[in-house]
């Protein structure tokens, strides 16, 4: 992770140095707005009822697929994708946001240290829920594909965690937008104009040359066919109609 600010006295010169680079790859891209889709999918399919179920569950199975696949990424990824890149201390991240508040927070190529955490807080909470899916039972028409792995009390815990958990998610989900909107009033970054297009406003030494599509693809692929096969061999329920 590259902070491209300089120090307040240079600031101004540093600014107009600035050029927008390529800094989000496309796989980082179509990731986030496919997440987006899928998890909006998700609630709108749960809410219109019984009959929208099947899509509800193509939704988490997309949503589970994407979080695994962007996990892969944050090691293998293009540069500013990679964990590594942008992990930093907990307290960097609080000398971060007290500097936000001051206007003084320097400006980063990738993930600033306050969306670092961000990102794997959501990415952390899509996973859970989406894996406490697989477990689900309604007790009524629909059981998740594992949960005939676990007991009855055990799948009916986790069917009322995954339906509090939505909720969880929409308030991070909330504090993530806002975080975004206060981004671009207070610092004049368009963040998501930067994930439509992947520029932003760095140095040359943080633009990423390739976003090494050939190896998205196939991790994905890679992912996309561990969940069908994890799933075709799943025990069946005990309980329950159709399955996910």
């Amino acid at each position: 992770m590259t902070v491209i600010d300089r120090p307040p006295e240079t600031k101004a010169a540093d600014a107009q140095s600035k050029e927008e680079r390529l800094v989000w790859d496309l796989p980082v891209r179509l990731f986030h707005w496919s997440l987006v889709v899928s998890f909006v999918g998700a609630y709108v399919t749960n809410r219109l009822g019984v009959a929208w179920f099947d899509w509800h569950v193509r939704f988490g199975y997309a949503v589970l697929t994407l979080v695994a696949f962007r996990v892969l990424w944050g090691l293998f990824g293009a540069k500013h994708a990679r964990f590594a890149s942008f992990l930093r201390h907990p307290r960097e991240a609080w000398l971060y946001g007290r500097g936000l508040l001051r206007g003084r927070a320097p400006l980063y190529a990738g993930h600033n240290p306050l969306g670092a955490l961000m990102v794997v807080a959501l990415l952390l909470g899509l996973l859970a829920q989406a894996t406490m899916g697989l477990f689900a039972n309604d007790e009524i028409f629909n059981v998740g594909p594992f949960a005939g792995a676990v007991s009855k009390e055990t799948s009916l815990l986790l069917t009322s965690l995954h339906r509090k958990g939505f909720y969880v998610l929409a308030a991070a989900v909330f504090i993530h937008i806002a975080a975004v909107i206060s981004y671009v009033l207070v610092k004049r970054e368009n963040l998501v104009r930067a994930m439509v297009t992947g520029y932003k406003r760095a140095d040359s030494v943080d633009e990423i040359a390739t976003s090494r599509l050939p190896l998205a693809a196939t991790l994905l692929l890679v992912v996309a066919i561990a969940l069908a096969a994890l799933t075709s061999i799943a025990p069946v329920a005990s309980a329950g109609g159709d399955g996910f």
